[in-house]
């Protein structure tokens, strides 16, 4: 709404007393009625202007629209709403929905949790994004993935066995260059 709407309204353009009555399609004019019951008519083309008495316009009808519609007005600008059915009930055209706004967004922030929702299933993935191939170890030694930090001389001691014993479980294995991720047999855990 503009900022000076308020100045656009009959209360404010209108004389004290004064209201309007009815248009002329025809002429183009507004047509207004006095407290006195005078009529008076606007410019030409124009909804608000200079008024004049009016001589030869319209007869206009008095009508009583709030006895025709059976159901007093109570609103400050005389709308009353359509007649009643045969059985008394009121139909309303259109309702309004304090929720409409709501249902205009709603489909957007279901679209925005949706991608969410896949971005984090993406980043806390619970599988690696390259798992190791699976090593099938012989007999009782185990499978063992390399981590930073591992030489084959620590893993020798933690298992109680040999470095040899490892490069005889892992022919392709040079332990100089072991990499982290790697994925090696090692003999089973001697007791101390």
């Amino acid at each position: 709404m503009g900022r000076w709407t308020q100045y656009d309204e009959d209360s404010y353009r209108l004389p004290a007393g004064m209201k309007r009555v009815g248009y002329d399609s025809d002429s183009g004019r507004y047509y207004f009625r006095n407290r006195d019951g005078s009529l008076w008519e606007g410019p030409q083309g124009a909804e608000f202007g200079e008024m004049r008495r009016a001589e030869g316009a319209p007869i206009l009808q008095e009508q009583d629209e709030e006895a025709e519609i059976g159901v007093p007005s109570s609103r400050s600008d005389v709308y009353a709403p359509l007649a009643a059915d045969e059985d008394g009930t009121f139909h309303a055209r259109h309702t309004t929905r304090t929720d409409s706004a709501y249902r205009v967004i709603l489909p957007f922030f279901l679209m925005v949790l949706v991608v969410l929702l896949l971005v984090f299933r993406l980043v806390h993935s619970s599988t690696p994004v390259n798992p190791p191939d699976a090593l099938l170890c012989p007999g009782a030694t185990e499978a063992y993935t390399i981590v930073r930090g591992d030489t084959c001389w620590d893993l020798s001691q933690s298992r109680g066995c040999t470095v040899q014993d490892i490069l005889d479980l892992n022919p392709d294995l040079k332990c100089e260059a072991i990499s982290p991720g790697q994925a090696i047999c090692l003999p089973p855990l001697r007791g101390a």
